[in-house]
């Protein structure tokens, strides 16, 4: 019997004889899985070589123009999550939610392809503006400024709803999957979020070693193209399993009632000029359209007061998020400094010179260096979930999902540190002026002769630290939210992960200014003498440091989750 009040909730339509609701939620649950994992393989394929893109003879956008780019980009699909999660809890509803933003993500991601062909960019651009003649640098110190680049706002428009729509996709089909397991048992939603990382990595590796390959060595026109189809299968699988899909009406979001509270406990005096000018503002009532009756004020305050409780833990996961992105930026940059091999070999005694000059075009794709990390990541969450974690369960050894995220943050820890020794490995072949050049696309790097493979220990640690820290994280922020502030709450969480990138780059940033460690201006574009050792390890003691602070939080959280206190949260959803 549903539950008093639920009547709007849908279950699916195919689930009719006993042990029909069982598989058919295995169904839906493989349903979404898939469809996340050819919405990742588009939002790698677009982020992957979007600066090559802007940066090749079709736009002709500097270096830092394109980079700017790729870093909006990137960072808008993870600091809009929580507009996405807002919408559903409060308007739309999950299921809605997520069918809108895969329709928006396949018509915004369509514009990248009708732009990598002449006609195309004619049409949403205009004509390629001339270069106006003038007369040459007067002096040897003037500077001259940079021309607007090409199609910029045409491809920023693009990008910011294709930003938009991937973040929405992001904070309400993770909550959209768990809400079709929830009802079978315990451990089903842990299972769920476990395939789901699977999926995701699944979603890059396909993405990286076809997509990102395709972009750089063949055609863009036809690479993005795949991103599109990719968008089109996963927006049709989505409405085909629609009827085996448990659908929950949107139970109204209490954003705007957390907002109030805590401005009242925070800011007493200023909630009191405002209650005086606004006094039918003083009252929490949730901002939603569902004809259910709200929260009532008590349940507002339980829900403030799980909401104090859960943001400490995310927020000193902002640190771990900082190491994460390094394999994205200044892993990549310290593997460019070192002997990178070409995808076919040469070999002089049974291949012609013409043949050797076609396999020595291939290079290796800077996106590769991220197959580390997913690999291990596709290795071991199938023997997490089928052997690692039932074996501890049975031993009753199995670890609370607090203590594995603070395992997680060890693993990153170590990542970085590895990363620091190899650094310092690699500079004293630089002192001693012991280096190699080579060509990656069009820019030459002078390398150590230390082989790029000695960087795998680094990428296999932020990988097992993704198993313990994400996942872990992906399942606390769901099952501990209050259940009208699920997809805000998730939404937050993938905000304070972008959080973290833009941390981790203004830091890099910050070191890069004249004096210093990353500032080596006479490197040319190379980072030889930039002492990168010792910005790793720098983030290695911020992990370490708010790794403890993270320990004695979660260990607060856990004390008093198990008390008596913890049974005055109607609203808790614990699946």
């Amino acid at each position: 019997m549903p539950a008093p009040g639920a009547g709007e909730e849908r279950r699916p339509l195919l689930a009719r004889r006993p042990r029909a609701p069982r598989r058919w939620r295995r169904t839906a649950a493989a349903a979404v899985l898939l469809v996340e994992t050819l919405e990742r393989a588009a939002f790698f394929g677009v982020s992957a070589n979007l600066v090559l893109y802007l940066n090749s003879a079709s736009f002709q956008w500097d270096g830092e123009q394109a980079s700017r780019a790729a870093l909006v980009f990137l960072g808008a699909s993870y600091l809009l999550a929580p507009v996405g999660g807002w919408l559903a809890d409060a308007y739309l509803g999950r299921y809605r939610a997520v069918a809108l933003s895969l329709l928006l993500y396949l018509v915004a991601s369509s514009l990248l392809p009708a732009t990598a062909f002449r006609d195309g960019r004619r049409s949403f651009c205009g004509e390629v503006p001339a270069s106006p003649l003038g007369p040459a640098c007067p002096s040897t110190g003037c500077t001259r400024v940079s021309p607007t680049p090409y199609c910029a706002p045409t491809l920023y428009s693009g990008l910011l709803l294709l930003a938009l729509a991937a973040s929405s996709v992001r904070s309400n089909l993770t909550s959209f999957g768990a809400d079709q397991v929830m009802d079978l048992g315990r451990h089903a939603s842990r299972r769920f979020f476990n395939w789901l990382y699977w999926s995701i990595n699944v979603g890059a590796v396909l993405s990286l070693l076809v997509v990102a390959f395709i972009q750089q060595n063949i055609d863009f026109l036809l690479g993005y193209s795949i991103t599109v189809g990719c968008m089109g299968l996963a927006f049709f699988i989505f409405l085909f399993a629609t009827p085996i899909f448990v659908t929950k009406p949107p139970t109204g979001s209490q954003v705007s009632s957390m907002l109030k509270l805590a401005l009242q406990n925070c800011c007493p005096r200023l909630w009191h000029r405002h209650s005086a000018r606004d006094p039918q503002g003083t009252q929490p009532l949730p901002d939603q359209r569902s004809p259910q009756p709200g929260p009532s004020p008590q349940e507002d305050m339980a829900n403030f007061q799980v909401l104090v409780k859960i943001l400490p833990v995310m927020v000193t996961l902002v640190p771990y998020w900082m190491v994460y992105f390094q394999m994205q930026s200044t892993y990549v940059l310290q593997g460019l400094h070192l002997r990178i091999p070409n995808i076919f070999p040469d070999n002089p005694a049974n291949s012609s010179m013409a043949l050797r000059a076609q396999r020595s075009s291939y290079k290796i794709p800077e996106a590769w260096l991220l197959l580390a990390n997913v690999v291990v990541v596709l290795i071991l969450v199938p023997v997490k979930d089928h052997l690692l974690d039932p074996l501890l369960q049975r031993c009753k050894l199995l670890p609370s999902v607090l203590q594995k995220m603070a395992l997680g943050m060890f693993f990153g820890f170590a990542s970085v540190l590895v990363a620091g020794g190899l650094e310092m490995e690699r500079l004293q072949y630089i002192h001693r002026n012991q280096t190699v050049s080579q060509q990656i696309g069009k820019d030459v790097y002078y390398a150590a002769p230390l082989s790029i493979w000695w960087q795998i220990p680094q990428y296999l640690l932020i990988g097992i630290s993704e198993i313990f820290a994400s996942i872990p994280g992906l399942e606390f922020a769901y099952s501990e939210a209050p259940r009208s502030m699920q997809g805000a709450i998730m939404g937050i969480f993938f905000c304070l992960s972008g959080v973290g990138s833009l941390l981790g780059s203004s830091l890099v940033a910050l070191l890069s200014l004249p004096g210093g460690w990353l500032y080596c201006p006479k490197d040319f574009g190379n980072i030889n003498n930039c002492r990168m050792d010792l910005y790793f390890f720098l983030l290695a003691c911020i992990q370490a440091a708010t790794a403890l602070l993270f320990i004695w939080i979660a260990g607060r959280y856990e004390r008093v989750a198990q008390g008596p206190t913890s049974q005055s949260c109607p609203s808790r959803d614990r699946g």
